[in-house]
């Protein structure tokens, strides 16, 4: 005879669970965070089962009231959690059944952990996903204010890291906002893949009971049901979605802590970040370090790496469920975990950027960035523009050979390397001209900067 045990699945086995195994094959630790929407979504199972002639409405009533005291409970921290029980919904469905007895044993007909699991997740998942979409826009606006600041502020704009053109630095922050827009593009377009109710699939076939779908989709806030039962349960494509958007977001975020850091470097010294988002070193004094922006640049692997492990748990898995897909748990919670945390961080930095205006502007100078305004110069004289960019190159050798920048260059000598060159040539040469003569849509002229910031606020909803 069996010997009892909590275990819900134990009729058919003869001999009690190893203790390495059920340790080994618990996940409430990990997915005890899905307390709240397992009873929510255990709320909306027993309504449904309720108006369907499942469960009578004494019985309804004492599950309700005994799911409220689960959650209290759970809430206030008083569930031991239970390697025995596995699961957040074994936890839940043993409450129940301790404080109502058989009604409680009614609540998982027609219902399987397997689409319990998912419906948990995407109700989880768009939590999530509304959380981090409000928290790019938090960043998106400080990165407006910033830009605004300094809309007119000239640096250099880099290639290869080498100076390249002369550019204000609002300018690179509007590419920035920009890059974030396409981020809560990504994430709000997921939302609606999210957005569907697996509840109802069962293990994988379906359930015998008239069981309606619709209603709980509607109770739970979902834009409709999943279409095929088996697929329900074991799709993770939302997951990976996610995961996959985080991983785009993260290496923005990255590529700005990336530039941050060189521009705050000794060697750069173009901006100054405040004390209270930097740390300093336990052997030298002087040290100053964006010890912030580097961790948000380390933790874009680990985002990196959650992207690589969910594909892997997924790529070779038959239909329906298998218990892979409770490793998929600790990929979500630690990569949304990263991206609101290194959002958060990065809205503080961003607010702390101060930039010396004085010193961009003359590292704009260096590197002949505005070479290629001589040479739009040549061409709008007629010149064709391989020949403009040899006449350029041969002053850029000039002006190195004798340490002057392109301004610097005499008429007298400019004029030899063409005939077309007239005293006009400086306004084209001086960093604010090459900045102001960047007027097609998209450039970096103050106008057109203008023009981005009008509409990031609008994109964002600010007038």
């Amino acid at each position: 005879m069996a010997k009892k045990t909590k275990k819900p699945w134990q009729g058919r086995f003869t001999k009690k669970t190893h203790q390495f195994v059920e340790k080994f094959t618990s996940s409430i630790h990990i997915d005890n965070r899905l307390a709240s929407y397992d009873i929510w979504g255990t709320e909306a199972h027993v309504k449904m089962l309720n108006e369907v002639g499942i469960l009578t409405n004494a019985e309804l009533k004492k599950i309700l009231a005994a799911l409220k005291k689960v959650e209290k409970k759970i809430h206030d921290g008083k569930i031991k959690w239970d390697d025995s029980l596995e699961d957040i919904h074994m936890h839940i469905e043993s409450e129940l059944i301790s404080l109502i007895g058989n009604a409680a044993k009614k609540v998982h007909t027609g219902r399987s952990r397997n689409d319990q699991i998912a419906t948990d997740m995407r109700l989880y998942l768009r939590d999530e996903i509304i959380d981090i979409v409000e928290s790019i826009i938090i960043l998106q606006k400080k990165i407006i204010n910033l830009a605004e600041k300094y809309q007119n502020s000239i640096m250099p704009g880099f290639t290869h890291l080498q100076v390249a053109q002369p550019v204000t630095f609002g300018f690179v922050l509007m590419a920035w906002f920009f890059m974030l827009e396409r981020d809560k593009e990504r994430f709000t377009f997921s939302f609606g893949r999210v957005n569907l109710c697996p509840l109802g699939a069962a293990a994988l076939s379906g359930s015998s009971h008239k069981l309606n779908r619709k209603y709980v989709a509607k109770f739970l806030g979902f834009d409709g049901v999943t279409d095929n039962s088996l697929d329900s349960v074991s799709d993770r494509d939302f997951v990976i979605d996610f995961i996959s958007n985080s991983s785009i977001l993260m290496s923005h975020l990255s590529r700005f802590a990336e530039e941050i850091i060189i521009w705050c470097s000794t060697m750069y010294n173009f901006i100054e970040l405040d004390d209270e988002v930097c740390t300093g070193s336990s052997i030298m004094p002087q040290k100053k370090n964006p010890d912030v922006l580097e961790l948000i640049r380390g933790k874009t692997g680990t985002v990196y790496g959650q992207l690589v492990n969910i594909l892997t748990i997924v790529k070779a898995q038959p239909f329906a469920y298998n218990r892979d897909n409770q490793e998929d748990k600790k990929a979500l919670f630690d990569c949304g975990d990263t991206i609101l945390n290194s959002l958060s961080a990065m809205s503080i930095c961003i607010d702390s950027i101060y930039l010396n205006e004085d010193i961009t502007k003359e590292a704009a100078k260096k590197g002949y960035s505005t070479a290629t305004d001589f040479a739009d110069y040549l061409v709008n004289k007629k010149v064709p523009f391989r020949d403009a960019h040899e006449i350029v190159g041969k002053a850029v050798a000039f002006a190195i050979k004798n340490n002057l920048n392109l301004d610097e260059i005499p008429f007298e000598n400019l004029k030899n390397f063409s005939p077309v060159i007239k005293k006009d040539i400086f306004k084209f040469l001086s960093i604010k001209g090459s900045v102001d003569s960047k007027k097609t849509l998209g450039g970096t002229s103050a106008s057109e900067v203008k023009k981005q910031i009008a509409k990031a606020k609008k994109l964002i909803n600010e007038k």
